[in-house]
């Protein structure tokens, strides 16, 4: 593991945060959408719940490649159905604390289904004073780097 990867990576799950509403995208034949999803970020993984019917699903079925945004970072990675969330006891107390309206609404319908977003490479757009700069973390290869623009 590269050593400033280790030393940036917890400011970057501090920035990022423990949960939030944040703009899942996938694809399949061609074919892009993305969509807002309440999402809780749980040891250095993101998790969300849909139904197992609706079109992200199938998409993930067939590429689990995805890519996520949340604030001023994308994140791309591999997204996968991990279960029911009753399964999934850990999914379901961070959903009570962040999302209880979500929780009580769809966690307990028996077509929901946890996703769980493993990340591959996270990136975002800075600035020191006016000067721009973007910083990668590759999840992949574990390594860190700030690029100036």
């Amino acid at each position: 593991m590269d050593k400033e990867f280790s030393e940036k990576l917890p400011a970057l799950w501090k920035k990022i945060g423990s949960h939030g509403v944040m703009v899942l995208s996938t694809c399949s034949n061609g074919r892009v959408t993305s969509r807002p999803m309440s999402v809780v970020v749980i040891d250095g993984k993101f998790y969300c719940q849909t139904d197992e019917n609706y079109l992200k699903y199938k998409q993930l079925s067939e590429n689990e490649n995805a890519a996520l945004s949340v604030k001023n970072f994308s994140v791309e990675g591999r997204c996968k159905s991990i279960g029911k969330p009753a399964d999934n006891e850990f999914f379901t107390q961070a959903m009570k604390k962040h999302f209880l309206p979500a929780y009580m609404n769809y966690s307990k319908l028996d077509v929901e289904r946890v996703l769980e977003f493993t990340p591959t490479l996270v990136y975002s757009w800075s600035y020191e004073l006016t000067k721009p700069y973007m910083e990668y973390w590759d999840f992949e290869n574990m390594t860190y780097r700030k690029e100036y623009k």
